[in-house]
């Protein structure tokens, strides 16, 4: 029979694998291997891979060198705290990449929560790398980033715990065999890190399913009999994700906060390093597809994000701040789109109007209010830099076509 779960509207669908991937990643840094399957009986190739199978070679490369200096791994890890660090922020000696750019003493304090018995809690702005930070940290801990739950609105308690496999609920009554066990459930048994993403958006009585797993480690089964319970192997721990946008969405209780080391992970402040984070992106998102973008309307994509995301420009005229995200995550897809656009429709180089038309998917999420409030930056802002600037000029032709 096939297990089944219930789904976000709460229908019975069948079971996904024992790991469904993440659904949503941020994209901010991203530099992923890529490397197609080909030939005979080759499984097709991947949009995206999970971290551990996109870097398996760093991955390997590091527990060699953990074996050859006899390095202490605690117990249930892949790898020791200083290779899962060096997996994170790079290590050039043994070929390992940057992946994650940020604060790397917030990296070195989620590895030491991680030791502990404190679940890990990463909070900020969408689009700052939380969800990629906690997949690198499960691939480099567990070997595996893919026990995951996606918070929101139909989560379940089934989510967290477990479910039945109906059919066999039926014919058999409450077995092992009948019982299909949650992401975290698996890493209980297995000693791995789960993963809870956006979990504010899940109901409180929901969220407070993780207290007792985080305080006792152990989940309970009473379908099973009585005192049936499983008990967390080391290496189990939970790392989350919340949006400071959704705060006060639902609101966290007390007891499941103290069971949570919090960290926050904080936007790219330094312009010209976002602008070398996009292109690297681009280059990542991309590769050979990707149409040529010139300095100049690099600067434009960045500087426009960075001036709408801060409510300043760089010298320091006030600038109304839209209510979407306008992320370095957003700014890379908006990159992307522009890369896209010129080359499917233009002359297959990025130019600064790409970039203003593809804006409106990033600025506009049906708010009226950010409408007037780009016609203002456009207005202000852009126009000034239009009358130094080709690429601001183009810009503002552009987007006064689209805003008006």
């Amino acid at each position: 029979m096939t297990a089944r779960h219930t789904d976000a509207a709460g229908k019975r669908r069948p079971a996904p694998p024992r790991a469904a991937p993440a659904a949503d990643v941020d994209a901010a840094g991203v530099a992923p291997d890529r490397s197609d399957a080909v030939g005979p009986g080759a499984a097709p190739a991947q949009l995206r891979p999970p971290a551990e199978e996109r870097w398996a070679a760093e991955l390997e490369a590091l527990a060699a060198a953990d074996a050859a200096s006899g390095a202490e791994i605690p117990a249930g890890w892949r790898l020791s705290p200083r290779s899962v660090r060096a997996f994170i922020v790079g290590d050039e000696d043994l070929g390992v990449t940057r992946k994650f750019y940020g604060d790397d003493p917030l990296v070195d304090r989620a590895v030491v929560t991680l030791l502990g018995r404190q679940g890990l809690m990463l909070v900020g702005e969408p689009g700052t790398a939380k969800s990629m930070l906690s997949e690198l940290l499960s691939a480099a801990v567990s070997g595996a980033s893919t026990l995951t739950i996606q918070g929101s609105a139909g989560t379940t308690e089934d989510h967290i715990r477990y479910s039945w496999n109906y059919a066999l609920l039926i014919a058999e009554g409450p077995t092992r065999r009948a019982l299909v066990p949650s992401p975290v459930y698996q890493a209980m048994e297995s000693g791995r890190l789960v993963r809870f993403e956006e979990i504010t958006r899940c109901p409180p009585e929901i969220q407070d399913t993780l207290v007792s797993v985080l305080s006792e480690k152990q989940l309970m089964v009473p379908e099973l009999g009585d005192g049936f319970r499983v008990s967390a192997a080391p290496g189990f721990n939970v790392i989350a994700t919340a949006n400071l946008r959704d705060r006060g969405v639902h609101e966290m209780s007390a007891a499941l906060k103290r069971r949570f080391n919090f960290e926050t992970v904080r936007p790219v402040s330094d312009r010209a390093f976002e602008a070398e984070l996009i292109s690297r992106a681009l280059d990542a998102e991309l590769g050979p597809e990707r149409a040529p973008m010139s300095p100049q309307v690099l600067d434009v994509l960045v500087t426009a994000f960075a001036d709408l995301r801060t409510g300043t420009t760089a010298s320091g005229a006030p600038v109304k701040r839209p209510e979407a995200v306008m992320s370095t995550a957003e700014a890379v897809n908006v990159g992307v789109a522009a890369s896209m656009s010129a080359r499917y429709f233009g002359d297959g180089t990025v130019r600064a109007a790409d970039v203003a038309r593809q804006l409106v998917g990033v600025a506009l999420k049906g708010e009226d209010e950010d409408a007037r409030r780009m016609r203002f930056y456009v207005d202000s802002v852009v126009r000034e830099r239009a009358r130094s600037s080709a690429a601001w000029k183009e810009f503002l032709s552009a987007s006064q076509d689209l805003w008006g």
